[in-house]
């Protein structure tokens, strides 16, 4: 096995960087927007650009935060509702964002893609010149799906995906997961107390995916999708490392080779 001290030593090296963050991070029990964790994450973030890298936030929460601003008691089944709840809370996403952004001094740039825009060449070429020339202006991308036309991430899980396609796309050196939980067990760390963290996983195997098929976060998302977004962006050569967003300066210390979480290693 790989020394995984010395692969964690490795991420300091990561220039460019994707960060996905859950929408269990973005909002608390009544789907309203959790200002405290936005703030947190634009402070993290902030602290990795200061270091001269460049980042990419791959964001959900705008269903939620649509949910919670027009005060549903529960989420709604039909994809219908959930589209157009998307319209709503993305707004309000993107303005806190805005915000809490520039009192860094950042701007923040919003690009909502589709599966066909990482597929199609052409939509697909377009979309790393848009990255090129917003890093070039440092510009933060906040990248998030299109929910109000399409639905595969919806089904699929909280951007999870997304984020390790966005990851090889943009040529990223790293890719952070953060969730609201410190990566990966041997079991559901919320229902089993004797679940142990793994902190480092040398290859996905059918026995590690085995392990998150009954783990699963409320509301959107869970640690299969996450495992699932691993396997594609650690085979196109990117290591991912999926830790809690809680964490004290979180993305400050993964860089720093702190065993923090669960480092996924890349596979060529």
């Amino acid at each position: 096995m790989s020394d995984p001290k010395k692969a964690r030593e490795k991420l300091s090296g990561a220039k460019r960087v994707v960060v996905k963050i859950g929408t269990n991070c973005l909002t608390d029990e009544d789907s309203k927007l959790e200002e405290k964790s936005i703030e947190k994450l634009a402070d993290d973030i902030a602290d990795l650009k200061e270091d001269g890298r460049e980042v990419i936030l791959v964001s959900s929460g705008a269903i939620g935060a649509g949910l919670g601003r027009l005060s549903f008691g529960e989420m709604p089944e039909d994809m219908k509702s959930l589209q157009a709840a998307s319209t709503v809370g993305q707004g309000a996403l993107m303005r806190r964002y805005s915000e809490c952004f520039e009192e860094h001094g950042i701007h923040v740039a919003q690009i909502l893609l589709t599966q066909e825009d990482l597929t199609a060449p052409s939509r697909f070429q377009n979309f790393k010149n848009t990255i090129r020339t917003l890093f070039k202006w440092s510009v933060l991308p906040i990248v998030n799906e299109n929910d109000a036309v399409a639905v595969e991430e919806i089904r699929m899980g909280d951007n999870d995906p997304l984020s390790a396609f966005t990851a090889s796309g943009a040529g990223a050196d790293l890719l952070i997961m953060l969730t609201d939980v410190d990566g990966l067990h041997t079991g559901d760390p919320k229902e089993e107390e004797s679940a142990e963290p793994i902190r480092t996983v040398e290859k996905i195997t059918p026995e590690i995916e085995k392990l998150t098929e009954k783990s699963s976060e409320s509301k959107f998302g869970g640690m299969y999708t996450k495992v699932q977004a691993a396997k594609i962006a650690t085979d196109e050569g990117i290591p991912v490392v999926v830790a809690d967003a809680e964490e004290s300066n979180v993305l400050k210390k993964i860089l720093a080779g702190e065993e923090i979480g669960t480092l996924f290693l890349a596979q060529k």
